[in-house]
């Protein structure tokens, strides 16, 4: 069992009690038939996390990109030679590279073991839970059993993530698309406790906000100063900003408490506590970390149920970035 104080057991403990989601998905699949995935895939993330930090909030983001369009079938992972693949749509285009390679190096490292058993799907998931835990977060127990999926187009991809500019509305409309509700939608926002942003997706924010003001009013006055500074109008495009101004390196609840001083960065963060509607949760989350932590596992465990690929709908993938023959 993963080592981990009072916080962490709760968590464990309130998450088991989810037990086993659809007939499709159980905690331990592989117990028999390769017993050591989860520890293998775990020391290659704890490599690759040795190497850069960016694997964690890039592994995190690849699974929810993943799930949102058409399920969690590792259809993202796809490469095609015709360019015209979920990862080469538009809003997949800044997923950073060392997500696609934990989970290649991941699922290299489970074939020499146990070939032909785990699928890319599933070593994402179990990656993905490893980057949280690993970083700070809650440990839960990752239900498996996914197929990879047959499909990956980036036709697909249009309409089915969240973007920075979404109002509450919008974002829980689009979680709800996927059988998450708006507190799902609440925990799920708080993985902007790690990662980083590019200034194009906010710069409106401090600019061009609307007719009547230059800036957004919701924004801390000495952030919007500091991020100006980050972000001038004549910025170079790839420069990236941190989600989380104070623990940028620790996933912990810090978000929540940035949203309630007015430093979301984006405005679908900013929305979360400028809504009356979520206002209170986000407010519950930056006093209580713990309830934070039991909340982002049970909406990753749900995460995780969409759309599954079982029998004819999908195969178990040699190689995560192509079809097999």
């Amino acid at each position: 069992m993963e080592k981990m104080g009072a916080a962490g057991a709760l968590v464990f403990m309130l998450v088991t009690m989810y037990g086993i989601a659809d007939a499709q998905l159980v905690q331990n699949f592989y117990s028999s038939s390769c017993p050591l995935v989860e520890s293998i895939v775990k020391q290659v993330v704890v490599t690759k996390m040795s190497q850069t930090f960016v694997t964690v909030p890039a592994t995190l983001r690849l699974f929810f990109h993943d799930c949102f369009v058409k399920g969690c079938d590792a259809s993202i992972m796809i490469q095609s030679p015709k360019g015209d693949a979920e990862k080469d749509a538009p809003d997949n285009l800044s997923l950073a590279g060392d997500g696609f390679d934990t989970v290649i190096k991941a699922k290299q490292a489970v074939e020499a073991v146990c070939p032909g058993v785990v699928s890319c799907a599933d070593v994402l998931a179990i990656a993905a839970r490893d980057v949280v835990s690993l970083s700070g977060g809650p440990f839960f127990n990752v239900e498996l059993g996914r197929l990879d999926g047959l499909v990956s187009l980036a036709s697909n991809v249009p309409g089915n993530l969240p973007q920075p500019n979404f109002s509450l509305n919008l974002l829980s409309w689009i979680f709800r698309k996927n059988n998450l509700t708006e507190a799902d939608m609440v925990a799920l926002s708080g993985a902007h406790t790690l990662g980083f942003s590019h200034c194009s997706k906010f710069s409106s924010r401090l600019y061009n906000f609307s007719s009547s003001r230059t800036m957004d009013p919701t924004l801390n006055p000495a952030y919007a100063q500091q991020l100006m500074s980050q972000c001038p109008l004549t910025v170079d495009p790839t420069i990236a900003v941190q989600l989380d101004p104070v623990t940028s390196l620790t996933f912990d609840n810090v978000y929540y408490k940035n949203l309630v001083d007015g430093k979301g960065l984006l405005t679908s963060d900013q929305t979360l506590f400028s809504s009356r509607r979520s206002r209170q949760m986000v407010r519950d989350f930056a006093a209580n970390q713990t309830k934070f932590f039991v909340a982002f596992a049970s909406a990753m465990i749900k995460l995780g149920r969409l759309q599954v690929k079982t029998g004819s709908q999908g195969e178990i993938r040699s190689n995560c970035a192509a079809f097999n023959a």
